[in-house]
């Protein structure tokens, strides 16, 4: 039997939705999801989002996408941005450099420094233009001590923004790791071509971990005011549930948020390349997904997906652990 059925939920001071479930051949439940009316939609907006972390390298000769990126969500959610232009200080050790070579590199910190406070008076200037409220400031500190302080003041905001780069070493990625594992605060990482903020189509990565649904319930007044949000469950064997994610369903429901669940098999490339063609067909805006990590040789680094999605992330991605 192949076939859609709907059912509908509605109730006092909430807008009509329904649950349209499609069976195949065998009768199994397939493919769900939850529509909204259009009333409903128009008054939608990123709630509840306040202050948000914007920071950059100011060592990277790459532009940044998370400021743009930051300051239209920031304008969009009505939100105060504070804009972090990091610059690491390069040490200066007596004892192997002259006094010249000691020089050279004082002078290199201060233009570093220098570019940084440049780096914020523009973005300052952008977040006036666009009427966002702003505090913008130059931070130089040595490598590790400039990733720490980063993440004290990402402690103290609603959600943190970042630029994506493809090195594991990068000052992006420590800062981004640091906030992730460190803080507590949910980070989006901007990949280098999106440097505008769109919110029509969101994909979640959905497996039932702990990981996930932090990052599902943290983005939820982002899921909220999408017009259409993709919640993809994969299956690496034939094994499980015929419809997973079903579970999830109801709660997002609630929330007012339009989701179709989609089931899926892992394809050649496993659910790392899955995930990429699903971002691609639906032209998704944002994905939203758990950070895991796992343990090797005693040192904490980040798991495989998520790894291979901050070194090339097809859109940009919503981050929880």
């Amino acid at each position: 039997m192949r076939g859609v059925g709907r059912v509908e939920d509605s109730g006092p001071g909430r807008h009509w939705r329904f649950l349209r479930i499609a069976f195949d051949d065998r009768g199994i439940p397939s493919h769900y999801g939850y529509a909204i009316g259009a009333a409903a939609w128009e008054s939608l907006m990123i709630a509840n989002l306040k202050n948000l972390l914007i920071g950059f390298s100011a060592d990277d000769k790459k532009p940044s996408s998370a400021v743009p990126y930051g300051l239209g969500l920031a304008r969009e959610a009505q939100a105060h941005a504070t804009l972090q232009a990091v610059s690491c200080e390069l040490p200066v050790s007596h004892s192997i450099f002259s006094n010249f070579g000691s020089g050279l590199i004082r002078e290199e910190n201060v233009n570093r420094m220098l570019a940084a406070e440049a780096a914020c008076n523009a973005a300052r200037q952008d977040a006036a233009a666009q009427g966002v409220p702003c505090t913008a400031q130059a931070v130089q500190r040595p490598f590790p001590d400039a990733v720490s302080t980063f993440g004290v003041h990402a402690r103290v905001h609603g959600l943190v923004i970042l630029d994506s780069r493809p090195d594991r070493l990068s000052l992006e990625r420590a800062m981004t790791e640091e906030v992730l594992f460190n803080c507590g605060r949910p980070v989006v990482v901007v990949p280098e071509d999106r440097t505008e903020f769109r919110l029509d189509r969101v994909m979640v990565a959905w497996d039932r971990s702990a990981q996930a649904t932090r990052a599902l319930n943290d983005a939820l007044p982002f899921l909220a005011a999408a017009r259409t949000v993709n919640v993809v469950s994969i299956a690496e064997d034939a094994k499980g549930d015929a419809l997973p994610g079903a579970e999830i369903a109801l709660h997002l429901s609630r929330h007012g948020v339009k989701a179709e669940m989609l089931a899926l098999k892992a394809g050649v490339d496993g659910a790392l390349g899955t995930l990429r063609e699903q971002a691609h067909a639906h032209r998704t805006d944002l994905i939203v997904m758990g950070a895991f990590v796992h343990s090797w040789w005693r040192q904490v680094t980040l798991g495989g997906v998520t790894q291979a999605f901050l070194a090339e992330p097809p859109a940009p991605l919503f981050l929880a652990h």
